[in-house]
């Protein structure tokens, strides 16, 4: 049989034009996209995969994840509590996972339960083709100070001895500007795709606050130009619009969260070639109120949504009328599993944002954002075959993302799964 597959979708977003084009084809030789249109050529022989009843759109991408850990349910003890192999192989399930729901390529933004780079380790076996999975861009332990989002022995602060051998055991927690320098040549030299900061404190974390400036500016200037330096990029965790202004300042490539946006900080955004990736996910549960997801997080991170519920909403609203550049991006931790990358797509569409937006983020724009926006992102000639269907409407229903019907990596089709809806 030929090498050659050739898809016939039934509506197609090809991640570049706002629109869903009716009866397209996609011819697909190797592991590359070789044609596509209505009037796509093919040989005789070529395997057809017959979509017509379903949507086709790029594999999906999910720029903002921890893939390290198993069930949400247990993250707590998980931390500390099980070995890096053990974290290795969280990965590779919620790798293997995401691929099954349409999700072809992820991010991982920073290990939770393990320290070193058991996450590099398990993309290199994907990429050798040693194992199966989506497409994996990783950064290592996310760098922060002691007491920081960045540093989990704040759950035996009560023990201080305790918390001070644990805190050894995980890297990037330091203090001062030549130790930040060190730390970012480090990652740079184990193969990290990315640096990343904790800029401001958390809403996961005990002991801290989501206001809270967490490096001080030095340290994290010192930061963004070794890793400029080096060829590299550098993405923080931040929540208020002062530290995003100091952060744009600084030139940093890219943002996580970024909740507390405002007016004046939206509008540096968009004069800058800065990404944000705004994680609605997290906090979706207090914007669009669902008083049974919110009993079902953590105690700490439950309060901290309902005091911060005004800020969050009135953030959102910015984020979502801005021009801003916007990833898509989950950072599940807490009510759904890290793998539900779905989860963005209802709570975008929920919050009125475009539904060709949010789906241009999850496609061309993190393409952008992982610096592979010459091999995915859009279906056209020469790019990677990373191509995924799906039986629900894409325009109007916010569940969409959840019931992915086909995908393919590289050319070649995976099994699908579907979310199990709650």
């Amino acid at each position: 049989m030929s090498s050659v597959k050739v898809i016939v979708c039934g509506k197609l977003y090809d991640g570049i034009h706002d629109e869903l084009k009716a009866n397209y084809k996609i011819v697909v030789k190797d592991q590359v996209i070789e044609d596509i249109g209505r009037s796509a050529v093919y040989p005789r022989d070529a395997e057809v995969i017959d979509l017509p009843a379903y949507t086709v759109t790029p594999g999906m991408i999910d720029a903002h994840m921890h893939m390290d850990f198993f069930d949400w349910k247990t993250i707590r003890e998980e931390v500390f509590s099980y070995s890096d192999e053990m974290a290795a192989l969280a990965v590779l399930r919620c790798a293997q996972k995401t691929l099954a729901r349409g999700f072809t390529t992820v991010r991982h933004l920073g290990n939770i339960t393990s320290s070193g780079y058991p996450v590099q380790a398990v993309k290199k076996a994907i990429n050798m083709g040693y194992m199966s999975g989506s497409r994996i861009a990783a950064t290592g332990e996310p760098l922060g100070t002691p007491g920081s989002h960045a540093d989990f022995t704040q759950s035996f602060a009560g023990n201080p001895r305790l918390a001070e051998m644990l805190q050894v055991q995980k890297g990037g927690i330091g203090s001062g500007a030549e130790y930040f320098i060190n730390a970012v040549r480090n990652q740079h030299k184990f193969g990290v795709d990315f640096i990343k900061i904790m800029a401001t404190g958390g809403f996961f974390t005990p002991n801290d606050t989501p206001v809270e400036q967490q490096l001080n500016d030095a340290e994290m200037k010192a930061i963004i130009d070794t890793a400029k330096e080096l060829k590299t990029t550098v993405t923080a965790h931040v929540y208020t619009a002062a530290l995003m202004q100091k952060l744009l300042s600084f030139g940093i490539t890219g943002m996580e969260h970024g909740s507390f946006m405002d007016e004046k900080t939206a509008r540096l955004f968009e004069k800058s070639d800065t990404y944000l990736v705004p994680t609605f996910s997290p906090y979706d549960e207090v914007v669009n109120y669902n008083p049974e997801k919110m009993a079902q997080k953590q105690p700490e991170f439950r309060k901290k949504l309902e005091f911060y519920r005004e800020a969050l909403t009135d953030g959102r609203k910015v984020i979502r009328e801005s021009n801003i550049k916007l990833g898509y991006g989950t950072d599940l931790v807490a009510v759904y599993h890290n793998y539900e990358s779905w989860t963005e797509y209802a709570a975008w569409l929920r919050s009125g944002m475009d539904p060709y937006r949010t789906l241009q983020a999850a496609t061309k724009t993190n393409a952008g954002i992982l610096q592979l926006e010459d091999q995915i992102g859009t279906l056209e000639p020469g790019k990677r075959a990373d191509i995924s269907a799906w039986d629900k409407d894409v325009l109007t229903d916010p569940y969409a993302l959840s019931s992915c019907v086909f995908v393919m990596k590289d050319g070649k089709k995976f099994a699908t799964e579907k979310n199990t809806i709650a």
